[in-house]
């Protein structure tokens, strides 16, 4: 296992995820559109976008982004049936989506990083509104464009201390481990 990791392996990773499971699940032939980095992200955000949590060897999150339009035409493909508006089922097919891309890009993370854990999904749909990400905000962004709209896959990872629980600051060891 290499601890060697650079920003274009990342990049040609979340491309094969997405590109896997657009292709497999979606029935979308997706075209890669320029990587490139934020550090920052837009304010007054809207849309659909979803977050996985990533632990281990490095620590961060992985997103998907769209417009609100397109997570309906995503979940449209994905449930087979049609959705005009963000639903319920959209947001849950959307965070599937999400679980499915990520999760596979854990993987081949896996095979330079070792285990990595993955927390749930979690997806914001909504108009301006900003997210962020505190401590570390640098993130790869790999956009994806098609006949029905463009997506939005981003990662943000940090290296993590050797030997130490990542646990909130300001809390002490002894109350997490009962010591």
């Amino acid at each position: 296992m290499s601890d060697a990791l650079d920003r274009q392996m990342i990049v040609d990773m979340v491309r094969s995820s997405t590109m896997r499971v657009c292709s497999t699940m979606l029935s979308l032939d997706i075209a890669c559109r320029d990587a490139y980095t934020e550090m920052n992200p837009p304010s007054g955000t809207e849309g659909v976008v979803s977050f996985i949590g990533l632990a281990g060897q490095r620590a961060g999150t992985g997103s998907l982004h769209c417009s609100s339009d397109v997570a309906c035409s995503l979940a449209s493909s994905f449930l087979m049936a049609a959705f005009e508006s963000v639903n319920d089922e959209v947001l849950d097919a959307f965070g599937e989506l999400t679980n499915m891309v990520i999760g596979n890009l854990k993987n081949q993370l896996e095979t330079h990083l070792g285990p990595i854990g993955l927390s749930i999904p979690t997806v914001i749909y909504g108009r301006n509104f900003n997210t962020r990400s505190l401590g570390h905000q640098e993130w790869t962004v790999v956009p994806f464009l098609w006949d029905g709209g463009s997506l939005d896959v981003k990662v943000c990872l940090k290296e993590t201390k050797d030997g130490e629980p990542s646990v909130r600051h300001g809390w002490k060891h002894e109350f997490l481990l009962g010591v």
